[in-house]
């Protein structure tokens, strides 16, 4: 194969792409700027500083003080927004998207929460109006919800002011009772007179080393866990992985496109006549589409780096190895469509449903791990697939060499199977 002719096709793609403004900004602007929208939605925000709180809504109907200390605990956690608003502005604010969860304290709920804490019958009632498009906010808020009301309810029955009167309240209702056994009677006596003498002992005691009522029994200590000790997880780095697997592809797309529309004018067909080579025509074409597409990689993750500072905290040599053979599948894709194409009028709808398909499926929009288990295992059939799991290991996880070869061999593996495709169906002319 001569080389000056293989260089000059090349140099002629290259220069081609470059004259096609819409191609340059579709190809290196627009997986920049939709990279770093969807990392600041989903992570990219420093952890001490969520990206967005929890608005809820707190309808306080109740008039003790101990409905208020729940209302003021709640305010205290990070990841909430708490307003306090009237029944009909919270469901007002709750349908109009405004809130995502309020929660409704009806009448009488502290001295009815207090006598169930102690006697276990008679729970009262906390709505939860809640925008059904927020559900996993709405199990937090539960959880959370519930943390509090047990911790501020618990603390009034041991040692509240009104923890006397509760107490004999509750005496009274458990005397009181028409059915019960004997022995279970005898025993919630003895557990409210109990409670009833350790009041008093802490009342009396200047200095309690005890803190009454219930509070969580255990603290979280998190540790995030990467390859390499000590590496911070940067949002962004899924998040321009995504949308540079999805943007050149697009340019493989264009690429093909335009060597379709080529060979349906005749260009081909006339550069048969030149003592040209078939596997020249076709290596240079995908020789000039993967230099692009190792341009745009270098590009958008250079601007990640500089901006996000998304590093590669894993094999350098890795991560360079994922660029360039996902680069090399891009260019046989791009040949693919060329040649099976029949117009590009034609072939630009349906290979662009395909790209959509390969980037969905690819986990470039949203993490592969929120997929089902059945579709996850499904979408290691797709070269998307592998090349963002590489990109990803290289990048924040901080893998090592032996993490890029699986996929970088499967990305080369597809490279060759579109190639293949690509020169035995090969024809100099439009079918």
């Amino acid at each position: 194969m001569s080389f000056t002719p293989f260089f000059a096709l090349a140099r002629r793609d290259i220069r081609l792409f470059f004259l096609d403004r819409r191609a340059v900004l579709m190809s290196f602007l627009a997986p920049i700027l939709i990279g770093s929208f969807f990392g600041y939605i989903f992570g990219g925000s420093p952890k001490d500083e969520p990206a967005s709180k929890i608005e809820v809504a707190a309808v306080n109907q109740d008039t003790t003080g101990i409905s208020g200390k729940i209302v003021s605990s709640l305010t205290s956690e990070s990841a909430f927004h708490v307003k306090p608003m009237s029944a009909d502005e919270a469901r007002t604010a709750v349908r109009s998207g405004k809130i995502t969860v309020a929660l409704v304290i009806p009448p009488g709920f502290a001295d009815r929460a207090v006598g169930a804490f102690l006697r276990g019958f008679g729970q009262p009632q906390i709505q939860l109006l809640y925008d059904p498009s927020h559900g996993p906010e709405l199990q937090m808020v539960r959880g959370i919800l519930t943390q509090h009301v047990i911790e501020v309810v618990s603390r009034e029955a041991f040692s509240g002011t009104d923890s006397a009167k509760y107490l004999d309240e509750a005496m009274r209702e458990v005397n009181a009772a028409p059915v019960m056994d004997p022995a279970e009677r005898t025993a919630i006596r003895r557990l409210l007179t109990d409670i009833g003498g350790l009041n008093q002992q802490q009342r009396g005691s200047l200095q309690s080393p005890m803190r009454a009522g219930f509070t969580m029994p255990y603290s979280v200590k998190e540790e995030a866990i990467t390859a390499r000790a000590g590496t911070p997880y940067n949002g962004m780095a899924h998040a321009f992985a995504g949308m540079a697997v999805q943007f050149i592809l697009f340019m493989g797309i264009d690429a093909g496109l335009v060597v379709l529309a080529q060979r349906q004018t005749g260009l081909w067909k006339r550069l048969q006549a030149a003592p040209i080579s078939r596997f020249t025509v076709i290596a240079s074409r995908a020789f000039s589409a993967a230099g692009i597409s190792a341009l745009i990689l270098t590009v958008v993750f250079g601007f990640a780096r500089a901006v996000f500072n998304v590093r590669v905290e894993g094999s350098f040599p890795g991560f360079l190895g994922v660029c360039l053979a996902f680069s090399l599948m891009t260019a046989a894709f791009g040949l693919l469509v060329a040649v099976l194409g029949k117009t590009p009028e034609a072939t630009r709808g349906m290979a662009i449903l395909i790209t959509l398909l390969l980037v969905m499926l690819g986990g470039s929009w949203i993490p592969a791990f929120l997929f089902p288990a059945w579709l996850q295992k499904l979408s290691f059939m797709v070269p998307t697939r592998w090349a963002v799991d590489g990109l990803e290991g290289m990048l924040w996880r901080g893998l090592g060499w032996d993490a890029a070869v699986g996929p970088i061999l499967a990305l080369l593996g597809f490279a060759l199977l579109f190639g293949a495709i690509a020169i035995w169906r090969f024809r100099w002319e439009t079918e």
